[in-house]
């Protein structure tokens, strides 16, 4: 979908921002169908970017690696970015500030694609409620009980979720234009928006 997403304006030769690069298997996508695309690749977790160096295998050679935050990117200008799966371990300042250095980073018109946790909670106990389900999701689909009492422990204690609206309003507070809301699933969702 990232791919897709980002592939409507981005040309053939882009230069794509990948912010919490994780093991590589997002990068490896969008190489593996744009092949002419490079990238710089950023994790806070040197131990990541090295099993993302084997994940890309032929690939690496056309990604920059960068430890650590949005702040250790180079400057663009890109002609896109994403943030899949990461930006819910921001608390909100932090998430506004890294939102706006992916803005500046970008050229104008420049797509950014994101996902993460976001889903209601009006009160706590909508919020636990909709952490309770995502811990029943996740052993309905193999993970072990304990595990998920473990994922139940951490997002209730060290995960600062926000609900979908005031994801949005970072995204545009910032800068951002024509956010779309393209990803639903559960308690995770996705954006496009534009620089």
């Amino acid at each position: 979908m990232a791919a897709v997403l980002m592939g409507e304006r981005a040309p053939a030769d882009a230069r794509v921002l990948v912010l919490g690069a994780g093991g590589g298997a997002e990068t490896r996508a969008f190489a593996e169908t744009h092949p002419q695309w490079t990238f710089d690749a950023v994790d806070p977790a040197e131990a990541m970017l090295d099993l993302a160096a084997h994940t890309l295998g032929p690939h690496v050679e056309r990604v920059r690696m960068h430890h650590g935050y949005v702040d250790q990117a180079p400057t663009g200008p890109f002609h896109a970015a994403t943030s899949l799966l990461t930006l819910h371990f921001l608390p909100p300042e932090a998430r506004r500030d890294t939102a706006a250095q992916v803005r500046r980073r970008l050229r104008p018109g420049a797509p950014f694609v994101v996902m993460h946790m976001s889903f209601p909670q009006n009160d706590d106990a909508e919020r636990q409620l909709w952490i309770e389900r995502h811990v029943h999701y996740l052993v309905a689909n193999g993970i072990a009980p304990e595990d998920a009492v473990k994922a139940r422990e951490a997002i209730s204690a060290d995960v600062p979720v926000l609900t979908p609206e005031q994801d949005r309003h970072i995204l545009h507070d910032v800068g951002f234009t024509d956010i779309t809301e393209f990803f639903s699933t559960f308690t995770f969702r996705g954006w496009v928006c534009y620089a």
